[in-house]
This record gives structure tokens, C-alpha cells and sequence, in this order.
């Protein structure tokens, strides 16, 4: 038997946080035995789906790096597939037309309440069984599955063991609506039997349509799926996750700085693990996955722990494919790449020192930008009269410099001699060149700032620090 996974999301809004975390679950157990994995798109619910929910998704699982093997399929282009299979359930009297209307059901409900009894849809309710009879073909209804009275749903859960649920708790469910549309439920059943599902790994909100659906599949003489259902992710707070704990979206993470590895290590821990390690390559993921190791406790998501992991990765992973997600960051804070050094180089100076890639465009602004004004802390303590005669030397040592001279090591070494010469500590000249380099007063090795900077950008700064120092002793005056 070939394993086959699926990821089904709904249109309705962008990949979140727990659809991603299922879509990563299924996409690893396929790889990991060796099966496939299906993409497809539950998009019956016509009113709210649209098309940038579905761009959104794809986007995300894109981004992600979450392949699919098939699809992605929509469930409104197999709209006759369904009906063919709502047909040979009526055929077999295992469904059955109902034309009660929602008012009729409305006020049965109420009655139920209003007597203490479990509301519910009784198909041999007197006033149900009246409508029914009286009935005419053509007249308005609705398709029930004909759900078993006696007897119970007893499934094993990879992740919750076994779970029975006695078939008196559940009614008669809606296949397909008035209009013609088929529901959520009978659909996702369909879908998983011509898709050939073997495991279906999902949220444990769907616990409650598990018993339902099984009785669908069975029905139809399809084959049951094993079933896993995953914990919910809570907030660091405890409550359940929202929009204001932060970003929600897959998307909105990428925003906000974060690599793909980053996202998906992180969100692979949120629930599951292999002993005491915390960070993996995909493909260990994919080596070590197994469904019995997924908690059945919740999880809270941590964002000082997503920023370690983002850390990890910017310094770690190969420094051209950081530069190609921090692209887009420059193009989102309107820098130009262009106008300074390669991306990649920036990465491997300033990444060490960031937990974002907006964090690591800021930081790297300098390189690319020129600016007239110092950071009015960094210039008050470091652009002193003090800081003149090692500026001044400094320069002079740098405009000797040929463009083959122009490295790491000689920018130290001029570094070094101004210190030597001036009988000065390196502080008293790193300072104010880092300064004069970056406009304030943080940066990395001010020797490897320089290199990047460039030369005829450092000889400029040096000079508007002396200015800026200049100014400062004449109004001291």
C-alpha cells in the first residue's frame, strides 16, 4: 500500500499557523514513508472563498517549501462527481430526501430545548414524517445520510488512541442542501476515496466529523483512513492562538523576517520531537517523523524561540540563499541593492548579530545609503575634539591605500599603526571611526565595515565626522 497524505484547507483566509503545522505533519509522514501527498482545496463554502485565499495558500506552501504530488484539486470542480455519489447512496436507501423546512426545524428544536431534551434532527419526528409523506417530487429538499441507529464508531487515533462514539449521538446529516450543493462533510469523504487517502492528519477540531464521515465511508464501500489529530497551538499566554499574539499567517512571518527553515523547525517542535533535539534539516525531519512521537497536550507558540531558530539559520545557512529572501526585505524598505556591496557579503557580517531579515535590512542600511547626520548619542560621545588628530590619520592612511589594498587585514593594520602612532588605545580610534563608518555607534568589526563600505564612501564619512567635530569645538567657543 502506497501512504497517501493530503493537506485540505479552506479558502475562506490565509494559511495560518495550525494549517500549516498539519500541512507540514502530512507532508512529512508522506516523505517519510515513502508515499505521496496531495494538495487540495475545500472551496464549497461559494460565499466565502475566493481566489486570493487560494493564492495566499499556495504562496505560503510554496514558500515553505511544502511540495504536493498531486493537485491542487478544487472541490467545486467536482461537483458531479458528488451528486453521482449522493445518487448511489439514495439508490441504496442509505439516504434519503428530507423536505422539512429550517423553519419547521427551527421551532422542533426549541421545543426540544424548552423540554430538556438533546436538540436534534429526528427523521420519525411526527411533524418531519407529516412533510415528508405529503411530499411531491420537484418540491424543495435536502439529502440525509441515513446514519446507523444502533451500534458505535470506534476508530484508533495515531495520536489519541481509541476513541468510541456511540452512533445514537449523532443524527442524520445534510449530504446535500436544497440548491443542489453537496456539504463539507460528504465531500471530504468523496474526495479522500477517489484520492486514495490512506492517512488523514488534521486538527483535533475535527474529532467531532471523524464518526460522522467513517459512517459516510463505510456507506459507499470505501476503504477508512487511519486518522491523527493534532492538539491545538496556544498563544504564550495560554489562550488560543489570534491575531493578537502576533502574526497569524505563514505569509506574515516571511514579512516580518523569518526563513522558511526557521518557520518550519519551529513549527515541527509545536507538538513534536525526537529526544532532546531542536533543530533539524528537512531531512531529518523526514528520516525521524513518526506520528506516534505528535503530543496529545496543546502547544504554546514562544517567539523569543522562533527568533533563536530564525538566528541560528541566517548565521548558518548558505550565506546566497539568506541573501536571496533578504531581496525582498530591501525592496520592502526601499533600498537599493544596487548602490553598495553584494548581499551575500552583508549577510555573512551583520546576519551573526540579527533575529530577522527586516532586522538584518535595517542594520545594513548604512552600506547603501549615504547620510549627512550622526545618531545624536553615538556623535556626542565618540566626534570629540579627542577624536580629531586619530581621524585625521586615519584618513590619510586610507587615501594611500590602492583599490588592491582595499581588505579586512589592511584596514586593521591602518588601524593598528594610528593607534601605534598616536600612543593611543584602539577604542579612541575604532570609536570614532565606527561613527564616522555607520552614523552610530554599532556595528561589527569596524575593520570588515570599512572593507564593505568601500573606499571612497569611508574617505567621505572621515571627512563629515571632522566636520561635524569642527562645528562642534566652534560653537563650543
Amino acid at each position: 500500500m502506497t501512504v497517501k497524505t493530503r493537506f485540505a484547507p479552506s479558502p475562506t483566509g490565509y494559511l495560518h499557523v495550525g494549517g500549516a503545522r498539519t500541512a507540514l505533519y502530512s507532508w512529512l509522514y508522506a516523505k517519510n514513508q515513502g508515499g505521496e501527498f496531495v494538495l487540495r482545496i475545500e472551496d464549497t463554502d461559494v460565499e466565502r472563498s475566493t481566489q486570493e485565499a487560494v493564492d495566499a495558500i499556495l504562496e505560503g506552501m510554496t514558500w515553505m517549501g511544502l511540495d504536493w504530488d498531486e493537485g491542487p484539486y478544487y472541490q467545486t470542480h467536482r461537483y458531479e462527481r458528488y451528486n453521482e455519489a449522493v445518487e448511489q447512496l439514495l439508490a441504496d436507501g442509505k439516504a434519503y430526501k428530507c423536505y422539512a423546512s429550517k423553519e419547521l426545524l427551527d421551532e422542533i428544536r426549541a421545543e426540544q430545548e424548552a423540554n430538556k431534551e438533546m436538540a436534534r434532527y429526528d427523521a420519525n419526528h411526527p411533524k418531519i414524517k407529516a412533510v415528508n409523506d405529503a411530499a411531491k417530487d420537484g418540491d424543495p429538499c435536502v439529502v440525509r445520510f441515513r446514519n446507523p441507529k444502533e451500534g458505535s464508531v470506534i476508530f484508533d487515533d495515531q495520536i489519541r488512541g481509541r476513541i468510541e462514539i456511540s452512533n445514537s449521538q449523532l443524527d442524520d446529516l445534510i449530504i446535500r442542501r436544497t440548491d443542489g450543493s453537496p456539504t463539507y462533510n460528504f465531500c471530504v469523504v468523496v474526495d479522500d476515496w477517489d484520492m486514495g487517502i490512506t492517512h488523514v492528519i488534521r486538527g483535533e477540531d475535527h474529532i467531532n466529523n471523524t464518526p460522522r464521515q467513517i459512517n459516510i465511508y463505510e456507506a459507499l464501500g470505501a476503504s477508512v483512513p487511519t486518522f491523527a489529530h493534532c492538539a491545538m497551538i496556544l498563544g504564550d499566554d495560554g489562550a488560543k492562538l489570534s491575531k493578537r499574539h502576533g502574526a497569524v499567517s505563514v505569509m506574515q512571518y516571511r514579512d516580518q523576517g523569518y526563513l522558511p527553515e526557521a518557520l518550519m523547525n519551529y513549527l515541527v517542535r509545536l507538538g513534536w520531537g525526537h529526544g532532546d533535539q531542536e533543530i533539524f534539516t528537512p531531512e531529518e525531519m523526514v528520516k525521524f517523523f513518526d506520528l506516534h512521537d505528535i503530543s496529545k497536550s496543546a502547544s504554546a507558540f514562544n517567539t523569543e524561540k522562533l527568533q533563536w531558530l530564525n538566528n541560528h539559520y541566517i548565521k548558518t545557512l548558505d550565506a546566497d540563499y539568506v541573501a536571496k529572501h533578504l531581496e525582498w526585505h530591501f525592496s520592502d524598505q526601499g533600498i537599493n541593492k544596487e548602490t553598495g556591496p553584494a548581499l551575500a557579503d552583508v549577510v555573512r557580517l551583520v546576519g551573526e548579530r540579527t533575529n530577522t531579515l527586516v532586522e538584518l535590512a535595517q542594520q545594513s542600511r548604512y552600506f547603501y545609503e549615504d547620510f549627512s547626520e550622526f545618531d545624536e548619542k553615538a556623535a556626542k560621545k565618540h566626534l570629540r575634539g579627542v577624536a580629531k588628530a586619530p581621524l585625521e590619520l586615519a584618513l590619510s592612511k586610507i587615501e594611500a591605500l590602492s583599490s588592491s589594498d582595499w581588505t579586512t587585514e589592511n584596514l586593521h593594520q591602518v588601524i593598528e599603526a594610528v593607534c601605534t602612532e598616536l600612543e593611543v588605545g584602539m577604542g579612541k580610534v575604532g570609536m570614532p571611526l565606527r561613527v564616522a563608518a555607520t552614523g552610530a555607534g554599532q556595528s561589527p568589526s569596524v575593520d570588515a565595515v570599512m572593507q564593505l563600505i568601500g573606499k571612497e564612501r569611508m574617505i567621505q564619512r572621515i571627512k563629515l565626522a571632522l566636520d561635524y567635530i569642527a562645528k562642534r569645538e566652534a560653537n563650543a567657543q
